[in-house]
């Protein structure tokens, strides 16, 4: 529960999720990520696409990756990722946090705080015992919350290319205690 009394409920995402999930991804790239990625790109973002993206995915789930949504009051207004640690094709024992995304109308309300324990939790009984994640070096709000869960920069950067525009990133890292 929030401070108000407000239950968030944290699930897995369903494709009936997807709309919502899309809206929630590409605002939250819209707003995120501006002034940190070519402006040209976050114009070009369109949800239909990102949905039926999200559905693609979600249809061809081995589930090895896991979609968590939040709701709250029967709708959703997060959405977090987890599943193993991508290094290049090759996937690890670590788990690796893809996304966090919350609805810009619920920022500061603990819904990204709720949807990062129950993947941490999640990594945990799964075994991992680290978790790692990708974050934008100039993002310093995400990363703050990060560091605020206990992660930590281990040193390792890479860019990725948005719109011919390297955008460079930092890698994170949590221990996770053993199940």
């Amino acid at each position: 529960m929030n401070d108000d009394g407000i239950r968030t409920l944290i699930r897995p995402m369903t494709l009936s999720d997807c709309e919502r999930v899309a809206e929630i991804r590409v605002g939250g790239w819209q707003s995120a990520y501006q002034g940190l990625v070519p402006q040209s790109y976050l114009d070009a973002l369109d949800v239909a696409r990102d949905a039926e993206r999200r559905r693609a995915h979600l249809s061809q789930a081995d589930g090895s990756v896991l979609n968590l949504v939040a709701e709250r009051d029967g709708k959703v207004v997060g959405w977090a990722c987890h599943g193993p640690y991508r290094d290049g094709d090759v996937r690890t024992e670590d788990a690796e946090l893809y996304a966090i995304y919350v609805d810009s109308g619920c920022y500061g309300d603990g819904i990204g705080q709720a949807l990062l324990q129950e993947s941490l939790r999640r990594c945990t009984a799964a075994g991992h015992t680290r978790v790692l994640l990708w974050v934008l070096k100039d993002n310093a709000g995400a990363r703050r919350f990060y560091e605020r869960a206990g992660f930590r920069p281990d040193g390792a950067e890479e860019p990725f290319e948005v719109d011919g525009v390297a955008v460079p990133e930092v890698r994170y890292a949590r221990a996770q205690a053993p199940a």
